[in-house]
């Protein structure tokens, strides 16, 4: 029997990499014999950068770059085998998790990092550059990554704007100053979990700034700058961003990415999905097994699991998905290809033990999948599972 194991990381307690290990720990309790594959996975968000870095064979650089709050953090990237392709996670210069608590309030936030990475890779040579946008502790349209990659963004007395979401309401001109030649001979492309534009009810600012800490006075001053940004974008460099699926994401980031870069859009997951030869590895699977921290209705849009259950569809191969919480309406899971969800929790705890005994529940809860397949293959002897591949 061949199995595939493909994982988007469990945040807050499992890499990608670790939650396949507990899967296939789990499996091979019931299936001793099988053949486990391992596909780690992400969609553009947590763990992008360790997924892609190791898919291409590649190794990680550190930088010493601007953090969220403009102190300097220690940022890492990934650069492929060849020396051609660069892999950035915006959190890692950028990030919710780099801000404490108390301090989370995306009107003093920047991306300037994000841009210090970006033109790093550029300058050393990377031909492509992607860029997960999962994560942000920012709603700053990109302005903060416009400086860091070298652009002037000038208030009306001609001195710099700032670098953060609250000096949006004060840009008045943007000055190339050569920054954005380097692009022209490079591939960016923005890996995102979301297709939110970067305004309106369902934008940046609105949807998303709350859960980096805005209040919602903050809100609608974002709403209101990160509309004057993007008409000063149109006007000085000739790109329209204002409703470009997924230039919402990462506050604003993804449109930034295509005004300062020349960037496209591309699903995260279907990124990932091409580069790690997943649907190759589930074509030839017997069943797949994929999961995250919690399966709901924000997962039918985009998210790993649902990604890879959709793929296994396609090719007739059954997809189970054990995720550490459950919520939603079973009927649209299997519509979207999952064929039974478990939750890793077998018992009411609290989330924190919950994480910290992440990797043993994981691995249980993946035994207890496999034995109800094996319940259903003993009650119908002589099925079989996926593309006519026999259970023996």
């Amino acid at each position: 029997m061949r199995i595939v194991v493909a994982p988007n990381a469990f945040k807050g307690s499992l890499t990608a990499f670790e939650a396949a290990r507990a899967m296939a720990k789990g499996i091979r309790r019931v299936f001793p014999e099988a053949d486990v594959r391992s596909v780690p996975l992400a969609d553009g968000g947590d763990g992008t950068l360790r997924v892609l870095t190791s898919a291409l064979g590649g190794t990680l650089r550190t930088l010493r770059v601007t953090g969220p709050l403009g102190r300097p953090v220690q940022a890492r990237y990934g650069v492929s085998r060849d020396g051609r392709t660069a892999v950035i996670e915006m959190a890692e210069a950028a990030g919710l998790s780099l801000v404490e608590p108390g301090r989370r309030n995306p009107m003093l936030s920047t991306t300037k990092g994000v841009g210090e990475l970006i033109r790093h890779a550029a300058d050393m040579g990377c031909k492509r550059i992607l860029v997960g946008l999962g994560g942000s502790a920012t709603t700053d349209g990109g302005l903060g990554m416009a400086a860091g990659l070298g652009y002037r963004v000038l208030d009306a007395s001609g001195m710099p704007a700032g670098l953060c979401g609250a000096a949006l309401a004060g840009v008045a001109r943007i000055v190339d100053g050569g920054a954005g030649g380097r692009f022209r001979s490079v591939l960016v492309v923005a890996a995102a979990d979301v297709t939110n534009p970067l305004l309106g009810a369902k934008g940046a600012a609105r949807v998303f700034a709350p859960q980096k800490g805005a209040a919602p006075a903050m809100v609608r001053r974002l709403e209101s700058g990160l509309s004057r940004f993007a008409g000063i974008i149109r006007r000085d460099l000739g790109a329209d961003v204002r409703s470009i699926p997924g230039g919402g994401a990462a506050g604003g980031l993804g449109a930034g990415l295509v005004a300062f870069c020349g960037a496209r859009i591309e699903s995260g997951f279907d990124l990932v999905a091409e580069l790690t030869g997943l649907e190759r590895v589930i074509s030839a699977a017997d069943f797949v097994m994929t999961g995250e921290g919690h399966l709901d209705e924000q997962s039918l849009r985009g998210k790993a699991p649902v990604g890879v259950a959709r793929l296994a569809r396609r090719h007739g191969v059954p997809a189970v998905c054990v995720a550490g919480g459950l919520s939603g309406r079973a009927s649209r899971f299997r519509a979207a290809g999952i064929d039974f969800a478990f939750s890793l929790v077998p018992s009411p705890m609290s989330l924190g033990e919950a994480q910290a005994r992440a990797p043993g529940l994981l691995a249980d809860a993946a035994e207890r999948a496999c034995r109800a397949l094996e319940l259903g293959r003993r009650l119908l002897p002589g099925k079989t599972l996926g593309r006519g591949h026999a259970c023996r």
